[in-house]
């Protein structure tokens, strides 16, 4: 029962303590829940880009719909998929993989063969709605683990991407920003939704079961 424990504990903070700074191990471990999230064909097509730096919070902050949480929040996560599949990426991963696991390169040349002819053959934009899909699975881990370390969290779409996009470069990486994650501890007399009750749709309109 820990997990939900935890997923009971947290909600979308809504002011920041400026003064208090999350640990680098708890970043971290906060960051590898994301690495280690499951993805379509284990292709994992984005990264997550960690700011703490608080002159480059302070440039991203005009993109924002909350900029206060973006300025005093301990760290921001970025959460950036690959702007498109590519031959070369797919290789890439798949190259690796092989080598990791001891195997004769190649060894899955039928399965990414099969890739390739799907996703190379889409627009960019329509490879960028499934590949901005896997970087919600890696978002909602991060928001768990922050969770059971007990940081506090916000996730976050109400940016402008093009603002962000911009100020890190984005595509120089072959990148694009998908949604945010703020990280720090809470301002609790600010935090305006702190002592509301947490409300979720009911099980029963919630699950629907066939059996």
């Amino acid at each position: 029962m820990a997990l939900l424990e935890d997923l009971n504990w947290r909600h979308a903070v809504k002011a920041y303590d400026a003064t208090k700074k999350v640990s680098k191990e708890a970043i971290d471990k906060i960051v590898e829940a994301a690495r280690l999230a499951p993805t379509s064909s284990g292709l994992q097509p984005f990264q997550v880009l960690v700011v703490e730096n608080q002159d480059l919070k302070e440039k991203l902050v005009k993109g924002a719909l909350n900029p206060e949480c973006m300025r005093d929040c301990s760290h921001v996560l970025i959460f950036a998929g690959w702007d498109r599949y590519t031959a070369e990426r797919i290789d890439k991963v798949y190259d690796y993989t092989t080598a990791e696991r001891g195997l004769p390169q190649g060894r899955f040349n039928s399965y990414t063969d099969m890739l390739k002819k799907m996703y190379l053959a889409q627009p960019a934009e329509e490879n960028f709605v499934h590949i901005a899909r896997q970087t919600y699975i890696a978002l909602g881990l991060s928001l768990a683990q922050a969770a059971e370390l007990k940081v506090d969290s916000t996730p976050v779409e109400g940016f402008d991407n093009s603002v962000v996009d911009e100020i890190l470069a984005l595509d120089k990486l072959g990148l694009k920003s998908v949604s945010l994650m703020y990280v720090g501890y809470a301002d609790t007399p600010n935090d305006w939704i702190a002592p509301m009750k947490k409300v979720r749709i009911p099980k029963a309109e919630f699950v629907v079961e066939f059996k």
